[in-house]
């Protein structure tokens, strides 16, 4: 057993001895740790790997080993770093998406590629979780020339190190319209006044008639005309109202009887009130002046000039639409005065036993079948009740007519616009000894631009008028016309007329027919005049003897138009 203060000595020596091999083992490990981080750094620039096919380790010895990352490939716009946004956890191309973010569906209309900005992918901004990092683009490619007039050509072209350009939203350029083209150059502008647009016009015609009394043994005259013409329109958002006024006055030489002289004037004024959108009032009115043919059976012989007769009248209806039903109802009223008769020696003939008023209704259905074609069924009754019970040779002439028509409208983008029907008529007479009027009619008013230089226009009317002679009821008129238009040149247009009518005198067994053909050409200097050259070649023949006749017109007219 050592003695107290040996074994004191000796512990506290013992942990001396601890203390310095603890503080020199941490100093050898800290040495040794520093050369061996100097040498691994020494050796990973010249470290080869045994395999070939084993990927390169990262040099961060506190992190797993795991692939090595490619550095991204230089951006053409800006030298701002791509941020990557790794897709969510279990989401692929396509499969499951735990992120449970709304996505953004395609739409399947296909949209133009000319009308898409042309935008960089790197530019683009990444939304979170619902876009994955643009595929590597190789730093020697290209980038394509911008298309020419694009917006977006400046941030394409963009020079590294720039800064970011935000791409600019394709502007829509305005599309140049097409000058439109005028349809008739040489058309009148007319007169504004007020809310009414007017076209007056005047014709002066000088030429030569071969047989202007209309008779068997033809003698020709020098014949002058001057024609009158005012059309105007109304410009309203709502209503409507038309006229077109025509009128003439026609003389021969002076050598000739002055009875073949004649005025004549056609006037008609038609309204439309728009009570409400699918309600209308509908309003015409109308004033001819005329006399009666040369050869016309209802003249007195002798006669010193052609007594003149007045029609005047009006009618008012009430129109309703029920989608493409359109359903009218209308009154008429009309008013036929004749002038005396004056003679050659100085006397005169009264007419009074022609006079009479005529009341009637008309009703009218129509369904639009087609756009622009309305196919229509029509009833019509009248009355005519003369101003004498009984005529100079006592037969009663009052008298009673239906009839009843089917036809169809036409409005086809401005290529076919009209109406055209056919029908029967019958009209009763209150003297048993007057034979009734019936047959078949027909109504036409059709213009066919056939193409944008030639027109085509039919017409065609049916009317019953009165007879004087004994034992005639009244006479059936049936006429129809075809001409056609065509423009060699804007300023030079050819016409072509083709005529027929049946005049059947009913009771007095006589039957007339009537043929004409003309052809003019129209010299247009511009919007105001115009010259136009016409002949014209009529016949008549009668199952009546006496009666035939052949005429020809040559005339020369200068047009002034507003």
């Amino acid at each position: 057993m050592g003695a107290p203060g040996a074994t004191a000595y000796g512990a506290k020596a013992d942990v001396l001895r601890l203390k310095l091999w603890s503080l020199g083992a941490r100093r050898g490990l800290l040495m040794a740790a520093c050369v061996a981080l100097a040498g691994t750094a020494r050796a990973q620039t010249a470290m080869v790997n045994p395999d070939p096919f084993a990927p390169q380790a990262e040099t961060n010895p506190f992190n797993p080993p795991r692939f090595e990352k490619k550095p991204p490939a230089p951006r053409a716009q800006s030298d701002q770093p791509t941020t990557f946004v790794p897709p969510p956890s279990g989401a692929g191309a396509t499969g499951f998406d735990a992120t449970n973010a709304r996505k953004k569906t395609r739409s399947k209309k296909k949209t133009d590629s000319a009308a898409q900005p042309l935008v960089a992918p790197s530019a683009v901004p990444a939304s979170a979780g619902t876009q994955q990092a643009s595929p590597p683009v190789s730093p020697y490619q290209v980038p394509p020339p911008p298309l020419q007039g694009d917006e977006n050509a400046a941030f394409a072209q963009a020079a590294p190190g720039a800064p970011p350009v935000e791409p600019v939203e394709p502007i829509a350029k305005p599309k140049k319209h097409k000058k439109s083209v005028e349809d008739d150059p040489y058309a009148p502008l007319g007169i504004r006044a007020g809310t009414f647009d007017f076209f007056p016009a005047v014709e002066a015609s000088a030429g030569y008639n071969t047989n202007p009394g209309q008779l068997q043994n033809a003698k020709g005259a020098a014949v002058y005309s001057v024609a009158p013409e005012l059309k105007a329109q109304s410009d309203w958002s709502r209503h409507e109202l038309k006229a077109d006024l025509r009128g003439s006055y026609n003389w021969y030489s002076p050598d000739q009887t002055p009875s073949l002289n004649r005025p004549y004037f056609d006037g008609k004024v038609t309204g439309r009130v728009d009570v409400m959108h699918a309600t209308r009032i509908d309003l015409d009115s109308h004033l001819l002046v005329s006399t009666d043919n040369p050869n016309s059976p209802n003249l007195q012989a002798g006669l010193a000039k052609l007594p003149i007769y007045t029609d005047f009248g009006g009618a008012i209806g009430l129109g309703q639409k029920f989608n493409r039903f359109d359903l009218s109802v209308k009154g008429e009223a009309e008013r036929i005065v004749y002038q005396n008769s004056l003679l050659t020696d100085g006397t005169t003939v009264s007419n009074g036993d022609r006079n009479y008023d005529q009341y009637g209704g008309r009703l009218r259905g129509g369904y639009e079948m087609l756009p622009g074609m309305m196919p229509f069924v029509e009833f019509e009754t009248d009355k005519r009740v003369h101003d004498l019970n009984t005529d100079f040779f006592g037969f009663q002439r009052d008298s009673t007519g239906v009839t009843g028509k089917a036809g169809t409208t036409f409005e086809m983008s401005k290529l076919l616009t009209g109406e055209i029907a056919l029908g029967y008529t019958r009209r009763v007479y209150q003297d048993p000894r007057l034979q009734d009027v019936a047959g078949l009619i027909g109504d036409a008013s059709l213009v066919w631009t056939a193409t944008a230089l030639t027109t085509v226009k039919l017409t065609g009317s049916s009317t019953v008028g009165e007879v004087t002679v004994p034992g005639a009821s009244g006479a059936l008129y049936r006429d129809v016309g075809l001409q056609v238009d065509h423009a060699f040149r804007r300023w030079l247009v050819g016409t072509v007329k083709v005529g027929f009518g049946f005049d059947d005198y009913v009771g007095l067994s006589r039957e007339d027919k009537r043929f004409s053909v003309a052809g003019g050409l129209t010299y247009k200097f511009d919007r105001s005049w115009q010259v136009k050259g016409e002949v014209r070649q009529d016949w008549l023949r009668s199952n009546l003897s006496g009666n035939d006749y052949n005429a020809t017109t040559m005339l020369l007219t200068l047009r002034w138009q507003k």
